[in-house]
């Protein structure tokens, strides 16, 4: 099912959270976060606006990482209902699109329930101080050509990371409804 994320909450703290990556390696919250904020994205490999936009999120993670903020990919999917989202097959999806940010397990879905997630892909982006500044999407390429895109996401953690806040104005990310069990 097609969803629409819902507006930004300017403010809210980021809910804390550990979890593994495919590997069985810890990944918290506080390690995480950079030094200008953190981006925080509710993905999955099966789902086809997620594959669209894989390469074009593992290329602006690699800016927003050189510019102090950190980014992570949480899979809240049920991979039982959803074999394709397995652990098992988280990394070579990583691989495949060249991310180089942690691609975390939310198994039991608690992180993705307390962030609000609704959709993949999601992102939240975080201030400095963990609050809540961005709820929109990647781009506005959607499923087209991105070589003449408007970077939204890049541009909103650049002016997150310099002002301490996120644009008022922001377009919802869309995607595959979060599969919960």
């Amino acid at each position: 099912m097609l969803l629409e994320t819902p507006g930004c909450d300017f403010g809210d703290a980021a809910p804390p959270f550990r979890l593994p990556d495919a590997h069985g390696q810890m990944h918290d919250l506080n390690d995480l976060l950079g030094r200008n904020g953190i981006l925080v994205a509710f993905i999955c490999n099966h789902c086809p606006y997620v594959v669209a936009i894989a390469d074009r999120l593992a290329m602006d993670a690699k800016t927003l990482q050189a510019e102090g903020i950190g980014v992570v990919a949480i899979n809240a999917n049920d991979y039982v209902a959803y074999p394709a989202d397995a652990p098992d097959r988280m990394p070579g999806f990583a691989a495949k699109h060249g991310f180089d940010f942690p691609y975390l397990i939310d198994e039991d879905q608690s992180v993705a329930r307390a962030y609000g997630a609704v959709c993949t892909p999601d992102f939240f982006g975080f201030s400095a101080d963990g609050l809540l500044q961005y709820r929109g999407r990647l781009d506005d390429v959607r499923m087209g050509d991105a070589k003449d895109r408007t970077p939204d996401l890049l541009n909103a953690m650049r002016h997150i990371a310099e002002t301490g806040v996120g644009p008022r104005d922001q377009t919802p990310s869309m995607g595959c409804s979060i599969k919960w069990r």
